[in-house]
C-alpha cells in the first residue's frame, strides 16, 4: 500500500492566517526611525514571561506582535489575553490567529488572578480573543476575571478591552455587573475602512457598546483607540473623535498601525510624530479627559500610568 502525504496541506495547516494565505503580498514600508525599539533583554522581561508561562496564559503582547512587550514586559505589565489564543474574526490588521477556537478554559480566571498577584500589578488589563461561537460572546468569563482579580489582588484595578459582543444580548451588561475600572472597546479605524480592516465589525454597534457601558456605569470610565496609517484622512479622524464624545468616551488612545506580515493590509503611510501632537490637540479640545496619540501607542501601553491621570482629570475637571 501506497501512502499519499500530502506536504501542501500539511503547510496549510501549520499558517498561522491561513484564511490570508491567498492575499497577494502587500509591500513592507521600511519603518522611520521613531518606531523603532529595543530588543527585550531584561531580568524583569524573563521574569514577567515565567509568570504568565507558568499560569498558562496569553497575552496580547505576544499574540499581536506589539512593539512595545521588552518595554512593559521589562516594567512587569503584561496585557492577559483571556479565552484562548484563536479568534473567530479575521480582520485583516491583526496578527492574532483565527479558526475555530477550544472550549473556554474554566479555571482560567482564577490562573490570571494569580499571576496578577504574583505580578504585583496596581493596574491590569485584560483582554480577548473574539468568540463569536459562544452564546454570550464571552461577557461571562470576562466577568469572571474581573472577580477573581477582586479577590487574589484586591489592591489591583481592573481594565477591560473587550470585542464588539455583537448580537450578543446583554453581554455588555454582564460585563459592567462585575464592575471594572475601565470598560475599553477599540473602533480601531475610520467607517469608510470597516469592510476592508473590520470585515466582521460594524461601526456603529462599537459606538453603542461604548455608550451603554457609559449608561451602565456613569462613575466608571470608558475607553476607545485607533490606528493611522491605512488610508484614513484627517476629517475622518475627526468625525471619530466626535462620534466618541457623544458616546460619553473619556479617553483615546491613537498609534500607527505596523503591518505584521506581507500577507495582512498594506500601511498606506506613517504617520509623523509631529501629525500625532496635532491629533492629540485636537482630542483634547473635543473634551476627553485623557488622550495618549503617538507612534508606539497601544490600547494598554502605559495603562496604569495613565489609569492613575485619568483618575487625577476627572477630579480636576470636577472641582470646577
Amino acid at each position: 500500500m501506497t501512502t499519499v502525504f500530502d506536504q501542501a496541506a500539511s503547510e496549510r495547516r501549520a499558517l498561522r492566517h491561513p484564511e490570508k494565505a491567498r492575499n497577494p503580498d502587500s509591500p513592507l514600508l521600511r519603518k522611520p526611525n521613531w518606531i523603532r525599539v529595543k530588543a527585550p533583554v531584561s531580568r524583569a522581561y524573563a521574569e514577567t514571561k515565567s509568570i504568565v508561562r507558568a499560569h498558562g496564559l496569553h497575552t496580547v503582547c505576544e499574540e499581536a506582535a506589539c512593539p512595545n512587550i521588552g518595554e512593559c514586559w521589562s516594567e512587569r505589565h503584561a496585557t492577559m489575553m483571556i479565552m484562548g489564543d484563536t479568534c473567530t474574526r479575521a480582520c485583516t490588521f491583526c496578527n492574532v490567529k483565527t479558526g475555530m477556537p477550544q472550549a473556554l478554559d474554566p479555571d482560567e480566571p482564577e490562573n490570571v488572578g494569580a499571576a496578577v498577584a504574583r505580578l504585583g500589578l496596581k493596574h491590569v488589563v485584560i483582554t480577548s480573543v473574539d468568540r463569536d461561537d459562544l452564546r454570550d460572546g464571552g461577557a461571562a468569563h470576562f466577568a469572571a476575571t474581573i472577580r477573581a482579580i477582586r479577590v487574589l489582588s484586591p489592591g489591583t484595578t481592573v481594565e477591560v478591552l473587550t470585542p464588539d459582543f455583537l448580537r450578543k444580548d446583554r453581554a455588555i451588561e454582564t460585563v459592567m455587573d462585575a464592575c471594572p475600572d475601565v470598560l475599553n472597546h477599540n473602533l480601531e479605524t475610520v467607517p469608510r475602512l470597516y469592510l476592508n480592516v473590520r470585515p466582521g465589525a460594524r461601526y456603529f454597534a462599537s459606538l453603542r457598546l461604548l455608550q451603554r457601558a457609559k449608561e451602565l456605569a456613569p462613575g466608571g470610565f470608558t475607553k476607545s483607540g485607533l490606528m493611522v496609517g491605512l488610508g484614513e484622512d484627517r476629517e475622518e479622524i475627526m468625525q471619530v473623535m466626535d462620534d466618541l464624545r457623544v458616546a460619553g468616551v473619556d479617553f483615546l488612545t491613537i498609534g500607527q498601525y505596523l503591518q505584521p506580515t506581507r500577507k495582512h493590509t498594506a500601511i498606506v503611510r506613517f504617520w509623523t510624530p509631529e501629525e500625532f501632537a496635532s491629533l492629540e490637540q485636537l482630542a483634547r479640545a473635543r473634551g476627553f479627559l485623557m488622550v495618549s496619540a503617538s507612534p508606539l501607542t497601544r490600547s494598554s501601553y502605559h495603562a496604569d500610568t495613565d489609569f492613575a491621570a485619568l483618575r487625577e482629570a476627572r477630579r480636576r475637571s470636577s472641582a470646577w
